[in-house]
């Protein structure tokens, strides 16, 4: 089964600190490209999450958004009295004032000016990134389900196009012999008209030579060919897109032959509509995994 590079992806959940919600696209890319946008308290996993999703894809430029809803009942950080260190400056402010020989009181507005007396104490970020990479795999799932449905319906076009190859090479073969009977009798008739007559020999001698230049046998051969590789290629497991772009190149070559030997209006257009064919299977091509 092939899959499109093209696909969606939308997947959250809900926990106790507060909701995840994953937002995935795809598009056609040469490489595996990845945007990845965060919440700070997230920015660590990044390497996981390229790691994660390079197991599920193979090839399309993906943007990955992470975004974070902390619950209304949670607090993400806490301000907290650091007891200890509060405790010895009151300790050291009474030293100083016994020493002085005075009754002057603590400011309390200086001393929350001490770097160190008030802390930050912040929601441990470890169970929303264990709930971050577990719903991400489920959203890698869902966007390579994307990919491949899409890619279900670009098979089936791919497929379409192959049948019309098919029939195109079929009635070409059947054009032949006609078309080489057709030229014979006007190189005879031609030859009728000349004056001076020519030897039996050299008249089968250009007869064949003007046969073997139309001659498109081989060109039909290998398109047919092509054409049962695409069929089992559509059947892989893994991704082909390289591979069918490489066989829309050689289908593209074949026809460009075919068209350089035409001599006659039926091969002709039939070479015409098979690059048309070969362009609309391309344009499928040129989006798959």
């Amino acid at each position: 089964m092939i899959r499109s590079m093209t696909g969606f992806a939308r997947v959250e959940g809900q926990y106790e600190f507060g909701r995840l919600s994953w937002e995935m696209r795809s598009v056609n890319h040469r490489y595996l490209d990845f945007g990845l946008r965060l919440p700070e308290e997230l920015r660590p996993l990044e390497a996981d999450i390229r790691k994660c999703l390079g197991q599920y894809l193979s090839r399309g430029k993906i943007e990955a958004t992470l975004r974070f809803f902390e619950a209304p009942s949670a607090s993400g950080s806490k301000l907290e009295l650091n007891l200890a260190l509060a405790r010895e400056l009151l300790d050291i402010h009474g030293e100083m004032a016994q020493l002085a020989s005075t009754e002057q009181q603590a400011d309390v507005s200086q001393l929350l000016k001490w770097p160190g007396l008030i802390e930050e104490k912040r929601q441990d970020p470890a169970p929303m990134r264990v709930a971050a990479m577990e719903l991400l795999v489920t959203t890698a799932q869902d966007l390579q389900a994307s990919r491949g449905r899409e890619g279900e319906q670009m098979a089936s076009a791919i497929r379409e196009r192959l049948v019309g190859v098919t029939a195109l090479t079929a009635n070409i073969r059947s054009w032949l012999p006609e078309i080489r009977a057709t030229l014979k009798q006007r190189m005879l008739g031609r030859i009728a008209d000349l004056q001076q007559p020519l030897d039996p020999g050299r008249i089968e001698q250009e007869v064949a030579i003007l046969a073997q230049k139309m001659d498109v046998d081989e060109e039909l051969d290998r398109l047919d060919a092509h054409v049962e590789e695409v069929y089992r290629v559509l059947g892989l497991a893994e991704p082909v897109g390289r591979r069918l772009d490489f066989l829309m190149q050689e289908f593209n070559r074949e026809s460009n032959t075919l068209s350089s030997k035409s001599v006659d209006q039926r091969t002709t257009q039939a070479a015409v509509d098979l690059k048309v064919l070969i362009e609309q299977m391309r344009e499928q091509v040129q989006n798959v995994e």
